[in-house]
């Protein structure tokens, strides 16, 4: 049975739609108590709050075919809005659509019963476009057109008066309600807005704010040629020149066709509005209000000078003197970017220089509110709604790159999606190595941001790498921290065709792979992307490694690099023993190769040298190999150090086997080196074919050989060295 009105009642149907909305794929309504809770949605004496839950428990069993409610027939506004919100949850959205659209135009038609208002038919009308925008033809628009025309600009300017509470003492006064204000508290002179004060509001000026709401969703599906979606942002404008402007100013506005009168009083809406952000508030919320009404005003305009340029030139000046006002206002920064975007779609056809404005939003807005992650979330969306333009037209976009990244370090979870679009338009060869040092410092500018919020802390350097280490486990800088790999990764895919940015990209890979933050996840994520990039780019360009010679000797030859950079370490050295060799330049010399002999002979001595206090081995197996191939690599190619290098080789099994190293390596790790120096030193005894199949040509390297990617040693040749060992007879002395 329907159950009676009261507390008990409400408190069952609440436990019914927590069943309901839990087990969605098994209802098991009976349809006698669907149409019950239908039923109750018609009851004119119905509580409230007991309408409100059926509602909401048909709604969680949408999509189903028990339902049979319909809104073709209803007049009351506000039970239409509740059965309209249950049908729009059904499965086929665009025929409930279309359905509650024709319904809602008919009502705006016509003349409503007593007693009801259109205040319930404009949200659902907001839904329908969202949902089907084509359900509603020319003729239905055109209805809403003039029903909107005179709720911006022709509700009353007049207070509400207010509604008797039904107390002894409610009986309201005689007196009547005064007009509405402004703001800052003067008697409204102009027609009502969204921004206009009173302390109670006239049916019209409700449909005003309402209308308001959805004016930006109306114009961008209706207000153009043709229907089309509230989500789409159609750039393409109207013809215009000076003459359409006179025109359009000198016709009588009630002449105008539905949809260009509309257009024209919600320019003139907004106009006030620009103009009621001119004073100054009394009240915080008014004030906000007001910022919030700015940044829709002109985004509503941009929308209409697109449809129509004969406004262009209205707005624009507009505009310059409203950018002129708020500019070195911060509070009002938000407004900015529809301001900038608005430049961005005119400027052109307005024949007017507007770097001006982009300068000013690039350097001072993300340098003073880093911290506001609204403002983060639309300023990156702006440049990214935008990228094609300010590449190909602003230099002033890739030169604030470290503005930018300060919304980054501060924001940096919400972000990284976004920047992973901005970054590779962020990046030329005149950005990429300040970039390359800006990712790598990335959790110490979080770091900075976080100790001294609004202060310009930005150095990258020693101190500012130790002061990270009080703030180490701040959250804000851990999750700065985990973006840094992906950016990277990010930045290294963006093709670098100068040779002379690759040279330099190698150094700062060198020089800050210790330099940096003292996060130890951190580290070794960067340690890993900096160890394969540059790899990649040492194939890329294979001549860097004679042409940076120097500064290779000199990280090769540093014993600290292997205890702290064991990753980078490694590839510097088996990019050495690839790439030093004049099959790949032919500017690489005996002497440079007998050089880094001697400093990698001296590096491997070092590691395996077996001092009696010794704790063991200070490297991995996966170094030392790599160090005896790329010694073997060198000495191939220079071969008066073949008998040097096969002598180490022949001391690996005393040092693999020496108590101290055994009780650090693993039985497999001894084995490893075992096998390489045994495949080298089989190798060495062929002089002539070991300097062939350590140093494959340069073009046909690639294709012949499939290298080992830790030792770099050709498949090829632990064939050979098999088949050596098990014909030892056969090879020459």
């Amino acid at each position: 049975q329907l159950p009676e009105p009261g507390a008990e009642a409400a408190d069952c149907l609440r436990r019914l739609l927590l069943v309901v909305a839990a087990t969605k794929r098994d209802r098991k309504l009976d349809n006698k108590f669907v149409e019950l809770l239908e039923t109750v949605l018609y009851l004119p004496k119905a509580p409230q709050q007991i309408q409100v839950l059926c509602a909401a428990i048909l709604r969680e069993m949408s999509p189903s075919n028990k339902l049979t409610l319909s809104c073709h027939e209803i007049q009351e506004t506000k039970l239409l809005s509740t059965v309209c919100s249950i049908l729009l949850a059904q499965g086929n959205k665009k025929a409930a659509a279309s359905a509650v659209g024709q319904r809602v135009i008919k009502l705006l038609e016509g003349r409503l019963p007593e007693g009801e208002n259109s205040r319930h038919l404009l949200p659902l009308l907001s839904q329908v476009i969202s949902v089907f925008p084509a359900s509603l033809t020319e003729d239905q628009t055109n209805v809403v057109n003039k029903r909107m025309v005179d709720w911006l600009r022709y509700a009353s300017v007049q207070q509400g008066v207010a509604q008797p509470s039904g107390g002894f003492f409610s009986t309201p006064r005689a007196r009547q309600p005064g007009p509405v204000t402004e703001v800052d508290g003067s008697i409204a002179t102009d027609f009502f807005t969204v921004l206009s004060v009173g302390q109670h509001y006239t049916e019209d000026q409700w449909l005003n704010m309402q209308a308001f709401s959805m004016l930006r969703k109306w114009l961008l599906c209706y207000g153009g040629e043709g229907t089309g979606s509230p989500n789409s942002d159609d750039r393409s404008e109207v013809e215009g020149s000076v003459m359409s402007m006179v025109s359009a100013t000198s016709t009588s506005s009630r002449l105008l066709p539905p949809k260009e009168r509309l257009r024209e009083k919600a320019f003139e809406y907004c106009q006030r509005l620009v103009e009621q952000s001119n004073r100054r508030a009394l009240r915080k919320p008014d004030g906000d209000l007001q910022k919030a009404c700015l940044i829709e005003a002109v985004t509503i305009m941009d929308i209409i000078c697109r449809q129509d340029s004969s406004y262009v030139y209205r707005t624009l000046s507009c505009l310059k003197i409203l950018h002129g006002r708020i500019s070195r206002d911060l509070t009002y920064a938000r407004t900015l970017l529809p301001i900038a975007q608005f430049f961005l779609n005119h400027s052109e056809t307005a024949a007017v220089d507007s770097e001006a404005v982009y300068k000013h939003l690039f350097t001072r807005i993300p340098a003073q509110l880093f911290h506001s992650p609204m403002l983060a979330f639309e300023f990156i969306q702006f440049c990214r709604d935008n990228l094609k333009v300010f590449t190909e037209n602003f230099s002033i976009f890739r030169q604030s790159f470290p503005n930018l990244f300060k919304f980054l370090a501060w924001n940096s979870p919400s972000l990284i999606l976004e920047f992973m679009d901005l970054l590779p338009a962020l990046l030329d060869p005149d950005t990429a190595i300040e970039m390359l040092h800006l990712l790598l410092d990335l959790p110490c500018l979080a770091a900075a941001l976080d100790l001294a919020w609004g202060t310009a802390l930005v150095d990258r350097l020693a101190p500012l790498r130790q002061l990270l280490g009080s703030v180490a486990n701040s959250p804000r800088v851990i999750q700065c921290a985990e973006t840094v790999p992906v950016l990277l990764q990010l930045f290294f895919n963006t093709a670098f065709a100068d040779k002379l940015l690759i040279n330099q990209l190698v150094l700062v890979l060198l020089e800050r792979s210790d330099q940096l933050c003292e996060l130890p996840a951190f580290k070794a994520d960067v340690h890993r992307v900096l160890s394969s990039q540059l790899l990649l780019l040492c194939r890329l360009h294979p001549s860097l490694v004679v042409e940076l010679s120097k500064e290779l000797l000199e990280f090769s030859g540093t014993v600290g690099n292997i205890q702290n950079k064991e990753d980078v370490y490694t590839y510097v050295v088996w990019a050495i023993g690839e790439y030093m060799s004049v099959s790949y330049d032919k500017r690489c010399t005996v002497e440079q190769i007998n050089r880094f002999f001697e400093a990698l002979e001296a590096m491997l001595f070092e590691i395996t040298q077996l001092r009696p206090a010794a704790s063991g081995p200070p490297s991995s197996p996966r170094v030392i190999t790599v160090l005896m191939t790329t010694l073997t690599k060198l000495a191939s190619r220079s071969q008066d150090l073949i008998p040097r290098v096969s002598l180490f080789l022949t001391k690996m099994r005393a040092f693999v086997q020496h108590p101290a190293t055994a009780s650090v390596y693993s039985e497999q790790d001894s084995e490893e080196i075992l096998t390489r120096a045994s495949e080298l030193t089989n190798l060495l005894k062929m002089p002539s074919v070991a300097q062939f199949m350590l140093t494959p040509m340069a073009e046909a390297a690639g294709a012949w050989s499939q290298r080992d990617a830790h030792a770099a040693l050709p498949a090829t040749m632990k064939m050979v060295s098999r088949l050596m060992e098990q014909g030892a007879g056969f090879v020459p002395g």
